[in-house]
């Protein structure tokens, strides 16, 4: 998976290169593009928000040491 860090920075070199183009529907499509992988940034950091049932450990690691 891609990392944050380097979504963001895709994002801002294509403003910045949106604020250098003549073509607006060029500009347009670099500043929707920029904000498609903002959303990706922010969908990433969001956190889990799914139910989980009660007896779903958190921890795999702990899980599995236990069973030995």
């Amino acid at each position: 998976m891609v990392g944050k860090q380097y979504l963001t920075r895709q994002a801002a070199t294509l403003l910045k290169f949106a604020q250098t183009v003549t073509d607006p529907n060029v500009a347009a499509g670099l500043v929707e593009k920029a904000v498609d992988l903002k959303s990706r940034v922010d969908e990433a950091a969001a956190p889990d928000r799914s139910s989980r049932a009660p007896d779903v450990e958190h921890n795999s690691n702990e899980h599995n040491r236990n069973r030995r």
